[in-house]
């Protein structure tokens, strides 16, 4: 079987989150990425993430790292850095996720790598990219979220500012960096030359705002927090809560409104002026929403999902995590996967949603660090078992490795 990227071969300088969910996208299509773990530090930080973790394994690990292969590797030494040059002229791009200064200053710019190989991509994701005021800072998922203005969008009327239950700055972050580096590498073999790519988590987040940051830049509009995740301009596309739970309903078009009308026994709101479009709707919904919790609040989801999907209304049930596993149409995309875990027992996760070709490659556990390290070396530089040891000795893969 040849997977779509099964020609690509990635050096990743890379930790945590945002930066391995990168380079999972492209190892779950096939290419062969190579994590460069600093030994100074002890590897990627994520083996240390707590709960559900044993020494330097951890299922935060796992889930970021599947299908790659870990070198141990000290870009500051000397000898680390000649190692370095020499698996360049070996792969197709070299990544990084680090302060934005920093891969100037660890050598990891094209600038700095093309005279060992001139198709090469690098490819940096820092907080703030490599250049501006905040280059030298760093960056996490809540730093964003808080500083592009995610937080001041996301809870309740009266919450504080609250960031979204997922990392998604990491997560877009991560893909739009795979995004980039497949730019990238399009060109260079296009046009036999190599490019930087600077990609940061700040942009990302400030694209992410989309047509809010659209109404925001050009009339400094703010959208105010609304009451059950609503909408901040379509009405009624929302979360209700049933008797024993909660629905989302999402009339995103008139016709689902109008069929709404019938569901819930009210066919005089599809009448009523003050409701008769998506604007006055919006205009009117402090008088619309109330009507609307009454009547939902009045029997239980699973009447609700009936009623609702029978008319052909957008709807779903709020589930849990769990249950969000077990739905059936994610049982029938086999959307979680398992691996025995020779410390961790046995591991499941979800799979990639990224569906090319008949198959999907199969799934291989997360790398113990430094795991790959002798073998890389004999198989990209052509370095002997002698080669190895000397450098070795010398600490170019730090101390115990």
């Amino acid at each position: 079987m040849t997977l779509p990227l099964a020609d690509i071969r990635v050096l990743a300088v890379e930790q945590f989150g945002a930066g391995p969910w990168a380079t999972l996208q492209l190892a779950d299509l096939g290419a062969e990425v190579i994590k460069v773990e600093d030994p100074v530090s002890g590897g990627d930080v994520g083996r240390y993430v707590p709960p559900f973790n044993d020494g330097e394994d951890s299922l935060f690990f796992e889930t970021f790292n599947r299908n790659k292969r870990s070198i141990s590797l000290d870009l500051r030494h000397a000898d680390g850095a000649r190692v370095l040059h020499d698996l360049v002229g070996a792969v197709d791009v070299v990544f990084s996720n680090l302060r934005g200064d920093q891969p100037l200053r660890l050598g990891l710019t094209y600038g700095q790598l093309k005279e060992f190989n001139s198709r090469i991509v690098c490819c940096s994701l820092s907080g703030f990219g490599m250049t501006g005021p905040r280059a030298t800072e760093g960056g996490y998922d809540y730093v964003m979220q808080g500083l592009a203005g995610w937080m001041s969008l996301t809870g309740g009327p009266e919450a504080p500012p609250t960031k979204s239950g997922l990392s998604l700055v990491d997560l877009s972050g991560g893909y739009v960096a795979a995004i980039a580096i497949m730019a990238g590498l399009w060109q260079a073999r296009r046009d036999d030359v190599g490019c930087d790519c600077d990609i940061s988590l700040f942009e990302t987040a400030l694209a992410e705002l989309c047509y809010v940051g659209t109404w925001a830049a050009s009339s400094d509009y703010e959208p105010p927090r609304r009451a059950n995740s609503a909408h901040p301009s379509i009405v009624p596309f929302q979360n209700f809560a049933t008797a024993d739970g909660w629905v989302v309903v999402a009339c995103a078009k008139e016709k689902f409104w109008l069929k709404l009308c019938d569901v819930v026994g009210r066919p005089d709101l599809a009448e009523d002026t003050r409701f008769a479009d998506f604007a006055a709707r919006d205009r009117n919904r402090d008088e619309l929403l109330p009507i609307l919790d009454g009547l939902f609040a009045q029997r239980a989801t699973a009447e609700w999902l009936e009623l609702l999907g029978g008319a052909g209304i957008p709807n779903v049930r709020v589930n849990n995590v769990p249950v969000a596993l077990r739905d059936p149409q994610a049982v029938a995309r086999a959307a979680v996967v398992e691996v025995e875990h020779p410390r961790l027992g046995r591991v499941k996760e979800v799979a990639t949603p990224l569906r090319v070709g008949p198959e999907p490659k199969p799934l291989a556990l997360a790398p113990r660090r430094g795991e790959h390290t002798d073998a890389v070396l004999a198989e990209l530089c052509g370095y002997s078992a002698e080669t190895t040891a000397a450098l070795r000795d010398a600490g170019a893969f730090g101390p115990g490795m």
